[in-house]
């Protein structure tokens, strides 16, 4: 079962002392979501303050906008979400994780996704993005966010998207058109319409069957 080859993982990831941030770590921040249900892996950048503190990641401010903005797009953060780090400890004062503790994080990272097998990978940030795609100095997180793109991982290729981090909204509160907060409600509905419509179909079925 995908929750027991979880725990293998993440009982080696929880020893584990490759990188230096292992030293500095409250608690490894390995994944939150139903990994039986989840059709959506979603990647962000590393755990915070909280997250270190909870051993859950998405939970400081940040991570509870994400669950306002998941919510209006009728995502299931409980359910249709597998959510994970490209490091599973925080690095000190939230700083961007380097090469090396990515490089370091990574067996743990493609494991659960081989795991999980999503529908679909949705990268949180241009850390996420830049760990999977190589960019040109032109290309930015604006310019390449909201399109769907082909990742490998251990040879499986997967469907993804990019959006904004979360945190990139605490400090742009305009809801004007074209803001970044619009543009993520606008990437969460294409999402949910993309890879949640047969939920939505069967759901609506099953309501005129009963």
């Amino acid at each position: 079962m995908k929750s027991q080859c979880l725990e293998i993982v993440r009982q080696k990831c929880e020893s584990c002392k490759a990188c230096p941030l292992a030293k500095t770590r409250n608690n490894v921040v390995f994944s939150d979501g139903n990994p039986s249900t989840a059709k959506i892996v979603f990647i962000g950048e590393a755990p915070g303050e909280v997250e270190d503190e909870m051993g859950i990641p998405f939970v400081g401010r940040a991570g509870q906008l994400m669950n306002e903005f998941l919510a209006e797009a009728g995502i299931s953060r409980e359910d249709d979400i597998y959510m994970i780090n490209t490091v599973k400890c925080r690095p000190p004062e939230n700083r961007v994780p380097t090469d090396e503790e990515k490089s370091a994080c990574r067996k743990f990272l493609d494991a659960q996704i081989d795991i999980i097998k999503p529908e679909a990978i949705v990268l949180c940030g241009a850390t996420a993005l830049k760990s999977f795609v190589e960019l040109d100095k032109k290309q930015t997180i604006s310019k390449v966010r909201g399109k769907w793109m082909t990742v490998t991982v251990d040879g499986v290729e997967y469907k993804a998207i990019t959006i904004f981090h979360p945190s990139y909204l605490l400090r742009n509160r305009s809801m004007e058109e074209g803001s970044p907060r619009r543009l993520m409600q606008q990437d969460l509905a294409e999402i949910k319409n993309t890879i949640l419509g047969d939920r939505v179909m069967s759901e609506e079925k099953e309501l005129v069957l009963a």
